[in-house]
C-alpha cells in the first residue's frame, strides 16, 4: 500500500471514468475506512494514494453486493470531509477541496482581461496588473511577503455545485495550558461585518459565507489570533490559544464586543466570574451576586440582608437558576456571603429589562447562572484560604476531549472562631455554612451532548443557647442537547429543586419543640433553537413545572413538652408554558426580538378551600363554605398571553437607541411581615383566595461605545405597573397558619427610574461608574378600613432607596500588582417611626406614623484592596493570587434597621449594624 500525497500536477488531465461494467462486494461489520481501501485494492488493479491521518480509525459496517466503484466511495465517504479523482487506475484522496481536470468557463474573463491574456501568453507575473486581481487572490499574493504568515484551514467537504450561501462554523475555545473553555471572546471576520461570542462554556457558532474569510479572534486575557478559513461547507474548527498574563485582571464586567450597542436586548448585563477577583468585598469572599449589586437597577434593603431587589421589584420576583434548577435561596449568614461557589461558575446573564420569553414565573428579573465545564485534557484545580472560608474546586477529565467532572466545595470554619474568642456570651454560639456542587458533561459527537449538575448547601446557626436554625438547598438538573442540523438543535432539561428550613427550641420549660418549611418543585422543559437564515433566528419551546409546598408543621420535643403537633396541609400547583420568539433582522438598522409566552397555572388538591362572602373582609366570620378537593382535582385556574417585545436602532455604527416592553405572571409569593426577606420566610401558591402577581414594563435606553469599545456608556429609563402584590396586615401571623388568606392584602405597585452606566473597559485604569435614580411604591386600597393603608395612597416600599451610587475600579501598577477600590452610596431605606403616646381606658398605647413615612440614615461605605499575581511561568506547578482588602475603610456605622424601646417610660430609637468598623483580610488563592 503506497501512502504518499501528490503534489498535483495533473490540473488539466483528461478525466477517466470508472467502468460501467466493473462492480466490488464488501460485506463486513467493525470494519476501518482504510481497510475498504484495501479490500478495493485487493480485488482490482486501482491503488489509492492518502496520509494515513486523513482516515477515521472508527469501526464501520459496510454491505455492498456488485455495486459500481463510484457508488462504493461517494458512500463511504459521504460523512467525511474526503473527495476522491480518479487518473486511470489511481484513486487520489484529497481533503476538503476537489481536484479539476477542466477550467471553468470564463475563468480568464474576456479576450481583453489583462491577467487572461498574460496567463495565455506566457507573461511574467510582473507584468501582470495587480488591479484587476480579485481581492482574495491579491490579498494572498500579499500575504507571502508578512513576517508571519497566515495559516489557511479548509472546512468541511467542497461540492460541484455551487451558490452563494453562508455556511455555519462553530467550535469551542479553549486555553492551552489548562484546558479550560474561554468565554466572551470575540471571533471577527472585519472585512465582512461578522462577528460571534463565545458563550459560558467556550462555545461558538458563526455564519461566513462561501470562500476565503480572514477570521480573528479578540479577547482579554489570551492571545490574538488570524487565521484564514476557506468555506466549503458546515463544519468544525476548535481553537486553543495561550493566556496573555499582562492582560488579567483589567477587566471585571464585560459586554462583549459591540453587543451592548447592537444586541436588541434593553436591561441585560454580563458577569465574567473570572474577573471580579480584584473587587474587594467582605472578607474576602469573592461574590457573584455581590458584584451583580454594583451595577445600576440591582440593590438590597441592607448588608447583610438576603435576596435582591431589581428594579423597584421585590425579592420573590426574582428567577435565580443555577444550570437551569431555580435556586430558592442564594445566601449564606443571612446574605452576607453568596450560596454559589465563583471557583466553579461560568458567565452570569442578568436579565432585568427585556426578559427572554423562554422564562417565566417570575415579574422582574432572572439570573442566569451557568456552571463551567471541567477541562477535559488534564487534572487541574482552583483553591482559596481566607480567614472565614475555604474553596476547593476540582476538574478531572474523564474521557479526554469528550467528557469531565467538576467539583467544588466551600466550607467556614466560623464555628472555631466563635469557640476561641474570649467572649463570654458567644460561647454558646453557633454558625457555619458549607456548599458543594458537581457537573458532569460529556459529548458523545458533534451532535449529542448532555449533562448533568448536583448541588447541596446548609447553613446553620444560633445566637442563643435554646435555639438552632438551620435552612437548606438541594437542587439538580440534567440537559440534553440534539443537533438536528446546524441551523437546528434542541435542548430538553429536567430539574428538581428543594429549599426548608428547621428550628429546633430547647429549653427548661415544657415548651421544647421542632418546627420546618419545605418547598419543592420539579420542572421539564424542551427549548429549540432555529436559525431559519440571516434575517430570522426562532427560540421555541415548551415547559411544565410542578409544585409541592408543605407550609409548615411544628412538633414537640420529648415527653415532657406541652406543644401540640400541628401540620399544615399540603399546597401544589401545576404551571405549564409555551413560548416562541424570533429575532427579525428588517435592515441593517433595526433588530427586532419579538416573543410570545402562554402561561397557565392551577392549583390542585387535595386540600380544602374556603369560601367567604363577597364584598367583605375574608375572615371566619364572613366565612360561607368550605370546599374539599380531591387529590389532582383542579381548584383555580390562572393564565394569559406574556409579550415580550423589543427592538435596536442604530443613530450611528456605535450609537443606538432601544425600546421594550414585557407583561409577565407569577403565581408564587413569599409570606413574610419583616422589613427584610429571612431564610424562615415561606412561599405560598395561588389558589382560590389568593390571586397571582402580573407586572407590565416599559424600557427605553440609549448606548453608546468611543474609541473602539474603549469606553462604554448608556442611560435606561423604565417604567413597571403591578398588580396583585402580596402584602399583610400589621402583626400578621404567617407561620403555621392555615387559612393565611384573612392576614393578606393585596395590592397594587408602580416603580420608575432612570439608570446611567458608564464603564472603561481596559487599560491601567479600568471599571465601572454606575448611577440609579428610582422609586418603588405600593397602595394597599379598600372599601375596608381594616384593609386600608396610608388611607390608601402610594407609600414606599420597604426597599425604595431613590439613590444609588456605585463606584468599581481597578489600577495596574504592574504586570503582577494591581490596586481596586469599590465604593457605595444609597438613600437608606423607609422605616415607620413612633410619633407619640397616648392614654385609652387606663392603658398607654404607642402611636405610630404612617407607614414608611421616615427614612433610616444613607449608607455609603468605601472599600481597598491590594491584589498580588504570581509570577507567570507556565510550567509552574501553581499559580498563585493575593488579595489584601480592607472592607468599610472609613467605618462608617451603617445602620442595617432601626428598632425602638421603652426605657423609664420614654420611647428610645436604636439602630443595629452588620459592619461598623473596617475589616481587614488576606485570601490566598492559587490554582494548579
Amino acid at each position: 500500500m503506497k501512502q504518499q500525497l501528490l503534489f498535483l500536477s495533473f490540473m488539466i488531465m483528461p478525466f477517466v471514468s470508472f467502468s460501467q461494467e466493473e462492480t466490488f462486494s464488501i460485506n463486513a461489520e467493525g470494519i476501518t475506512l482504510k481497510e475498504v481501501l484495501l479490500e478495493i485494492e485487493s480485488q482490482s488493479n486501482y491503488t489509492f494514494f492518502f496520509v494515513d491521518s486523513w482516515l477515521d480509525a472508527d469501526p464501520i459496517s459496510v454491505n455492498f453486493q456488485n455495486k459500481p466503484l463510484n457508488t462504493i466511495l461517494t458512500e463511504v465517504f459521504n460523512d467525511t470531509y474526503l473527495n476522491y479523482y480518479v487518473y486511470k487506475n489511481q484513486i487520489i484522496l484529497t481533503p476538503n477541496n476537489l481536484v479539476y481536470d477542466a477550467l471553468p468557463e470564463g475563468f480568464f474573463g474576456s479576450v481583453n482581461d489583462t491577467i487572461g491574456n498574460s496567463l495565455r501568453s506566457g507573461d511574467k507575473a510582473g507584468k501582470m496588473n495587480m488591479e484587476n486581481i480579485s481581492p482574495i487572490f491579491y490579498k494572498g499574493i500579499q500575504n507571502r511577503n508578512l513576517n508571519k504568515p497566515i495559516k489557511t484551514l479548509s472546512i468541511g467537504k467542497e461540492t460541484t455545485a455551487k451558490s452563494n450561501k453562508k455556511y455555519s462554523l462553530s467550535g469551542v475555545v479553549t486555553d492551552k495550558v489548562s484546558g479550560k473553555p474561554i468565554s466572551n471572546l470575540a471571533i471577527l471576520v472585519k472585512s465582512k461585518n461578522i462577528g460571534a461570542i463565545t458563550d459560558s462554556l467556550g462555545y461558538y457558532e458563526i455564519k461566513l459565507p462561501q470562500g476565503a474569510n480572514l477570521l480573528e479572534t479578540q479577547s482579554l486575557g489570551s492571545q490574538n489570533l488570524r487565521t484564514r478559513v476557506v468555506m466549503y461547507n458546515n463544519g468544525k474548527l476548535d481553537i486553543s490559544l495561550n493566556e496573555t498574563y499582562e492582560e488579567l485582571g483589567e477587566v471585571f464586567l464585560e459586554t462583549t464586543n459591540n453587543n451592548n450597542v447592537s444586541d436588541a436586548i434593553v436591561g441585560s448585563e454580563t458577569i465574567n466570574v473570572e474577573q471580579i477577583k480584584n473587587i474587594p468585598l467582605v472578607l474576602g469572599e469573592r461574590d457573584i451576586l455581590k458584584v451583580a449589586t454594583t451595577l445600576p437597577g440591582i440593590t438590597k434593603a441592607g448588608e447583610g440582608a438576603a435576596g435582591y431587589n431589581v428594579r423597584g421589584g421585590r425579592v420573590d420576583q426574582n428567577l435565580i437558576l443555577l444550570d437551569d434548577a431555580v435556586l430558592y435561596n442564594p445566601s449564606h449568614f443571612f446574605g452576607i456571603f453568596s450560596a454559589i461557589n465563583p471557583f466553579t461558575s461560568g458567565d452570569v446573564n442578568i436579565y432585568k429589562g427585556s426578559i427572554p420569553a423562554k422564562y417565566g414565573g417570575r415579574l422582574s428579573s432572572v439570573f442566569d447562572i451557568h456552571t463551567k465545564n471541567a477541562n477535559t485534557q488534564k487534572f487541574s484545580g482552583e483553591a482559596a484560604i481566607g480567614p472565614v472560608t475555604s474553596n476547593l474546586s476540582l476538574e478531572v477529565p474523564v474521557v479526554k476531549n469528550k467528557s469531565g467532572l467538576i467539583i467544588g466545595g466551600r466550607a467556614t470554619y466560623s464555628n472555631w472562631i466563635l469557640k476561641n474568642l474570649d467572649e463570654e456570651s458567644l460561647n454558646n454560639s453557633e454558625a457555619s455554612f458549607y456548599d458543594i456542587i458537581g457537573k458532569y458533561h460529556h459529548s458523545f459527537d458533534d451532535k449529542n451532548k448532555i449533562q448533568a449538575t448536583g448541588y447541596f448547601s446548609k447553613d446553620k446557626f444560633s445566637l442563643t443557647s435554646d435555639s438552632l436554625f438551620s435552612y437548606q438547598n438541594r437542587l439538580m438538573s440534567i440537559n440534553y442537547e440534539h443537533k438536528f442540523t446546524e441551523a437546528h438543535k434542541a435542548n430538553i432539561i429536567f430539574s428538581n429543586s428543594d429549599y426548608k428550613f428547621d428550628i429546633s427550641y430547647e429549653n427548661d420549660i415544657r415548651d421544647n419543640f421542632q418546627s420546618g418549611y419545605n418547598i419543592n418543585e420539579s420542572e421539564l422543559k424542551m427549548i429549540l433553537d432555529y436559525e431559519l437564515n440571516e434575517n430570522h433566528n426562532f427560540i421555541y419551546g415548551l415547559s411544565s413545572k410542578l409544585y409541592v409546598v408543605d407550609p409548615g408543621e411544628i412538633k414537640p420535643i420529648g415527653g415532657e413538652s406541652e406543644i401540640t403537633k400541628l401540620k399544615i396541609p399540603r399546597e401544589r400547583g401545576l404551571e405549564s408554558s409555551v413560548f416562541i420568539s424570533d429575532e427579525f433582522k428588517i435592515s441593517e438598522k433595526l433588530l427586532l426580538n419579538t416573543g410570545v409566552r402562554y402561561s397557565i397555572y392551577a392549583a390542585l388538591g387535595e386540600r380544602s378551600q374556603r369560601i367567604y362572602e363577597t364584598g367583605l373582609p375574608k375572615s371566619t366570620a364572613t366565612v360561607l363554605d368550605t370546599l374539599n378537593y380531591k387529590n389532582n382535582e383542579v381548584i383555580e385556574t390562572y393564565g394569559g398571553a406574556e409579550a415580550r417585545l423589543s427592538a435596536r436602532y442604530f443613530l450611528k455604527p456605535n450609537l443606538s437607541v432601544k425600546a421594550s416592553y414585557n407583561n409577565t405572571y407569577q403565581y408564587i409569593h413569599t409570606l413574610t411581615n419583616n422589613t427584610t426577606i429571612s431564610p424562615t420566610d415561606i412561599y405560598k401558591l395561588s389558589d382560590l383566595n389568593i390571586a397571582p402577581q402580573k407586572a407590565n414594563q416599559y424600557s427605553l435606553g440609549l448606548y453608546k461605545n468611543i474609541d473602539n469599545n474603549l469606553y462604554e456608556l448608556s442611560a435606561e429609563a423604565y417604567y413597571k405597573r403591578s398588580k396583585n402584590l402580596l402584602d399583610f396586615k400589621t402583626g400578621a401571623k404567617l407561620f403555621l397558619n392555615e387559612n393565611v388568606e384573612t392576614e393578606a392584602l393585596q395590592g397594587v405597585g408602580k416603580s420608575y427610574g432612570i439608570e446611567f452606566l458608564v464603564k472603561k473597559t481596559r487599560g491601567k485604569l479600568n471599571g465601572w461608574l454606575g448611577y440609579t435614580y428610582s422609586r418603588s411604591l405600593i397602595k394597599l386600597d379598600s372599601e375596608f378600613n381594616e384593609q386600608i393603608v396610608n388611607a390608601g395612597r402610594y407609600f414606599p416600599s420597604n426597599f425604595d432607596k431613590p439613590h444609588d451610587v456605585s463606584l468599581v475600579a481597578n489600577y495596574k501598577i504592574t504586570k503582577r500588582f494591581s490596586f481596586s477600590a469599590n465604593f457605595a452610596y444609597q438613600t437608606g431605606r423607609p422605616v415607620t417611626y413612633p410619633i407619640g403616646q397616648y392614654d385609652f381606658n387606663g392603658a398607654e398605647y404607642v402611636f405610630y406614623s404612617d407607614r414608611n413615612k421616615y427614612r433610616i440614615p444613607d449608607y455609603y461605605r468605601l472599600d481597598l484592596s491590594f491584589n498580588i499575581e504570581g509570577n507567570h511561568k507556565i510550567d509552574k506547578l501553581a499559580h498563585s493570587f493575593w488579595n489584601i482588602s480592607i472592607y468599610n475603610v472609613l467605618g462608617r456605622n451603617n445602620p442595617y434597621s432601626v428598632f425602638f424601646v421603652t426605657k423609664d417610660g420614654k420611647v428610645e430609637a436604636l439602630q443595629s449594624s452588620i459592619f461598623s468598623v473596617p475589616i481587614p483580610t488576606i485570601t490566598y488563592n492559587f490554582k494548579f
